[in-house]
């Protein structure tokens, strides 16, 4: 993996164990080791894929079943785009990780705006991937709401929790 997506994911793994974390303080459902092993190692395969074209998420998930972890693999195959998702159901790891991942850019914790607004600059310059995007993006607003109506901050706040409750991988 390059630094730079090593950097990222490092942080992916930070915001996933502080929502899970907070999730789990009203209702603990979330197995907090598995969500944040998968943040860990969610673009695993992201590198290769920029020579390949591959789909990162489905050959990184794939990779970790073959590895004998299926259940991390679930998780990274599900960090793009989720495959099954309810309003009104308990939070899951895939959820997390999903929503973890679309709230750092680089090694940064931004808004889902600027996320948005990088990934249409970098991978929206094709009509398909376009309305892909905006699908993603309609959907990871709605798990936005989701998360954060079980926990005790608010989006805006989630980079400065972020620093006050984890120690730095």
């Amino acid at each position: 993996m390059m630094d730079h997506i090593i950097d990222h994911s490092l942080m992916v793994g930070n915001v996933t164990l502080c929502l899970c974390r907070h999730v789990n303080q009203s209702t603990p459902v979330l197995n907090t080791h598995l969500a944040t092993a998968a943040a860990l190692l969610h673009d695993i395969t992201k590198t290769r894929s920029f020579k390949t074209g591959e789909r990162h998420s489905e050959t990184g998930g794939d990779l970790l079943e073959t590895l004998g972890y299926p259940e991390v693999g679930n998780i990274i195959r599900q960090h793009v785009i989720l495959d099954d998702w309810k309003e009104n159901t308990p939070v899951t790891e895939q959820e997390i990780v999903n929503y973890a991942d679309k709230r750092v850019l680089h090694d940064t914790i931004v808004s889902l705006a600027q996320r948005l607004e990088y990934i249409q600059d970098t991978y929206g310059h094709l009509q398909d991937l376009q309305d892909r995007i905006a699908g993603m993006w309609r959907m990871t607003r709605t798990l936005e709401n989701k998360l954060f109506r079980r926990i005790s901050f608010s989006p805006d706040q989630l980079a400065d929790r972020v620093l006050m409750d984890i120690r730095f991988f």
